[in-house]
């Protein structure tokens, strides 16, 4: 990847509505290129897709909180059994897996604190070889859904 596929992918990032024509005069490299190098980057999955990033209080989710799991048995068949479960808790916006303690972390969004605790008692608790569920409330969201860096560090 060189600086001009950054650039591209930059600019895709501030606006991922472009046309092939507005990229290019964007990115100041002529059409045919540009539709080459963007094609090449969705083919090398460098781009993964595109979005639109909605407004969760739009759809009433107006409630969001951070989950800290922490496993009670981390065996092949347990994790892949847990992350699998929590691929299919439509809350969950973000599970990540994490090295030391806790083992995962879930950014869960619901309705209100009822539905969160609904969910929290009858899904997230009875997941595959949960030990421990620790949570957080979301207060404010200070940086958010910001566009990964153009340049390496």
């Amino acid at each position: 990847m060189d600086s001009m596929d950054r650039e591209i992918l930059a600019e895709l990032q501030r606006d991922g509505r472009l046309t092939v024509t507005e990229l290019a005069a964007r990115v100041r490299l002529s059409v045919s290129p540009c539709h080459r190098r963007l094609r090449e980057l969705e083919r090398s999955g460098a781009i993964r897709g595109y979005r639109a990033v909605v407004d969760p209080a739009a759809l009433g989710l107006n409630f969001e909180a951070l989950v800290f799991v922490s496993m009670r048995q981390e065996d092949r068949d347990t994790v892949a059994e847990f992350e699998r479960a929590i691929g299919e808790v439509e809350h969950v916006l973000e599970a990540q897996r994490l090295f030391g303690d806790p083992d995962y972390l879930l950014r869960i969004a619901t309705g209100d604190l009822a539905a969160f605790q609904r969910l929290y008692d009858e899904r997230l608790a009875t997941l595959p070889g949960v030990g421990r569920l620790t949570s957080t409330l979301v207060m404010k969201h200070v940086v958010e859904d910001r566009p990964l860096p153009a340049t390496r560090t």
